[in-house]
């Protein structure tokens, strides 16, 4: 089963962890990834701490645990690529569909990894 197929047909919860230049780490709860190619996924971040790890250290771990009984799911690990700021790209990307005014906006960016290495959740 491809990523693809995997996380539009698996229920469960996702973890994103980054660390900035000094080491400091920092865990985000995250959606399932957008799959952009076999090698490449994305998210949409917005300018938190997640985000901000990612300027000084390219380097990230997404863990995605499925829903129901056992410890099933996968760990990616990854390395950032690239990034958009385009609000159309970004909404083309987006599973929700966002209303704000002035006074709520959030920058987002969608932010590109390759995927390094992949793993089961347990073991591997």
């Amino acid at each position: 089963m491809s990523l693809e197929e995997y996380f539009q047909n698996t229920e469960g919860v996702g973890i994103l962890g980054t660390a900035d230049a000094a080491g400091n780490v920092d865990m985000a709860v995250y959606s399932r990834p957008h799959i952009i190619d076999e090698t490449t996924i994305a998210f949409i971040m917005r300018q938190r701490l997640s985000y901000a790890n990612l300027q000084s250290n390219p380097k990230a771990a997404y863990l995605f645990t499925e829903k129901g009984e056992g410890y099933n799911g996968k760990r990616l690990y990854l390395t950032k690529t690239r990034e958009e700021s385009d609000s159309d790209v970004i909404a083309s990307y987006s599973r929700k569909k966002h209303v704000s005014d002035d006074s709520t906006a959030e920058n987002r960016y969608l932010v590109y990894f390759t995927i390094e290495k992949e793993r089961p959740l347990v073991g591997g």
